[in-house]
């Protein structure tokens, strides 16, 4: 599994890496973005649940 997070429809909430901080980060212009491709399998669950919780819809998996 692969995580890609939108840039253009994040909102920085922060909520991803509240989530699964082993995938998810918050950069410096304070976007999100997954920094661990694929996705470990151990972090799947937590990833799936980002997905979900995000407000914005910004995060896709393939």
């Amino acid at each position: 599994m692969y995580a890609e997070v939108d840039q253009e429809e994040c909102i920085g909430c922060e909520s991803c890496p509240e989530f699964c901080p082993e995938v998810f980060k918050m950069q410096a212009d304070g976007l999100a973005v997954a920094y661990t491709n694929p996705v470990p399998s151990e972090f799947e669950e937590a990833v799936k649940e980002a997905v979900e919780g995000c407000p914005a819809h910004c995060i896709h998996l393939t």
